[in-house]
């Protein structure tokens, strides 16, 4: 059945949808669409290699991987599977000056379909509340009138176009709280989506709202309600209960057509959560590189064991200091820094569950997307510090709970300190072990301040690779573009791993008719 996947930033969504094996029902992502260069070519790379038919073109993409092959390479030895690719996969805005394009394509893969999905995330940043706080200081008016941030409405005049049997939408917590005129927005788009065609018709000029009846959807969410009478945080998933090792929590509306019928029991089974050190044992260790000076894994080590001679805290717990102290002991200075790709020498194993076998290839002796980042010496002490905080405590410690000579020149610190609360009280965490990490979002592009290493002898952030396994996309899915495009599209995605259970609520929906 095919799917059509908008705003699909890297494919997580997509990717949870055509790995489903359904006992009556397979999905074909038939169609993504998606603006951003870099995020494109990871969906048209993914799409191809979902149409790679035996093991000699997939040992070709490893190849690809491993930087034996290029890119182009690669697609003129496979031409049918690049063909199909990129026939799927447009780089494009969804808006006014695109969707001739965006409808030609659905009428050839959905028209006459009676059962096919549409799915999608909206961009959301006006939604978040980091966003909203951004954006208080713009004109309301201006905001508002701001189309970029309603892109939704794309997605519901697709609705009110074609009419899906199912629809999934996506979006951040901070959309149950946000106000648009002056109204509740999560109210309003539930109001849109069960009747799109009424609500692009009040959406044109000097039209007024109807009264709405009936409607052509009925939104539901993926969890079992509490009460009788559904709350907006019914529709709130938190990732970390259906398997997923991260505390992700997220809006995800269903959106099932009503002339269907939906079966009685329509929600996500839970499951329990790995920890990060479930799915990070087996990765390369790695070093940090250094920032602004010589680099090799003999400064690196040297430069570490410097700023910790001359580190002299007076109340530190002593636990924490010989935790930090033994890690010194630890340094790798044989250690690599990482790269595009890196083999595997780690010879821990990932305990058995079903989600490491939805991560791991066992074609792949080797990981991608894994590379560290450049620090400085003073904040390679400050993620010791914190790392060695979390192997005593278990946890990452606040701002006001670090040494003074380790808190950062900046600002924000002497407000944080009195306050105690606020986004830079957190402004280096660690990521505890033997828990499910915090929410890998976008922000991880520009530092890795909150993605701190649990090893305190690797005294770095996370790699790409490291978020894209705690987002649980495979080890075989590859992200293109910079380092910093990679990020950005690991923290913008949906986990594949939870899409996979959607695509089956999906799946029961469309087979009960």
């Amino acid at each position: 059945m095919p799917v059509i996947d908008l705003f699909a930033g890297p494919g997580g969504l997509g990717e949870g949808f055509s790995a489903l094996e359904h006992d009556r029902i397979c999905f074909d992502v038939g169609l993504s669409v998606e603006k951003d260069a870099a995020a494109h070519r990871t969906l048209l790379l993914r799409s191809f290699f979902r149409q790679l038919r035996d093991d000699g073109q997939r040992c070709l993409y490893y190849k690809y991987l491993k930087n034996e092959l290029t890119r182009e390479a690669l697609f003129d030895a496979c031409p049918d599977a690049a063909t199909q690719a990129r026939s799927r996969c447009l780089h494009l805005e969804l808006g006014a000056r695109t969707t001739k394009r965006v409808y030609a394509d659905m009428n050839r893969l959905v028209a006459g379909a009676k059962q096919w999905a549409l799915v999608g995330g909206p961009p959301c940043q006006a939604y978040s509340v980091v966003g909203r706080s951004r954006l208080a200081k713009m004109a309301r008016t201006a905001f508002e009138e701001n189309e970029k941030h309603v892109l939704y409405r794309e997605y519901l005049r697709i609705l009110a176009l074609y009419k899906p049997p199912v629809f999934v939408m996506e979006n951040v917590k901070g959309l149950l709280s946000a106000t648009y005129g002056g109204n509740s927005t999560f109210e309003r788009i539930i109001s849109d989506l069960s009747s799109p065609t009424v609500a692009m018709r009040e959406s044109m000029k000097h039209r007024t709202p109807q009264t709405r009846r009936g409607g052509d959807y009925t939104i539901l969410p993926l969890v079992q309600p509490s009460t009788a009478k559904l709350r907006p945080e019914d529709y709130l998933i938190a990732a970390e209960d259906f398997g997923v090792p991260q505390k992700r929590h997220r809006v995800i509306l269903l959106g099932v057509r009503s002339d269907l019928v939906v079966p009685s029991d329509l929600s996500l089974r839970p499951s329990d959560a790995p920890t990060v050190g479930d799915v990070l044992a087996d990765l390369p260790p790695l070093r940090s590189q250094l920032s602004k000076e010589k680099d090799d894994a003999a400064a690196w080590a040297q430069a570490i064991r410097r700023v910790m001679q001359d580190f002299r805290p007076e109340d530190l717990d002593a636990a924490i200091l010989e935790t930090m102290t033994g890690a010194l002991g630890c340094l790798r200075s044989s250690a690599g820094s990482g790269g595009r790709w890196v083999a595997k020498t780690n010879p821990a194993a990932l305990p058995s569950t079903a989600l490491t076998e939805w991560i791991i290839d066992p074609a792949m002796d080797f990981v991608v997307n894994h590379e560290t980042r450049k620090h400085i010496p003073a904040d390679l002490l400050r993620y010791l510090f914190v790392a060695s905080y979390a192997l005593v405590k278990p946890a990452s410690p606040k701002l006001h709970q670090f040494p003074p000579e380790l808190l950062p020149n900046h600002q924000n610190v002497a407000e944080t300190l009195r306050n105690r609360h606020g986004f830079f009280n957190d402004r280096f965490r660690v990521q505890v072990e033997h828990q499910p990490a915090t929410t890998v979002t976008c922000h991880i592009c520009k530092d890795g301040h909150y993605f701190i290493h649990h090893d305190p002898a690797q005294c770095r952030s996370w790699t790409v690779r490291e978020a894209a396994r705690v987002q649980t996309f495979p080890d075989n899915y590859f992200f293109e573009g910079t380092r910093t495009d990679q990020y950005r599209q690991v923290g913008n995605a949906v986990p594949p791993y939870l899409a996979l259970q959607i695509a089956d609520v999906v799946a029961s929906v469309l087979s009960a008719q």
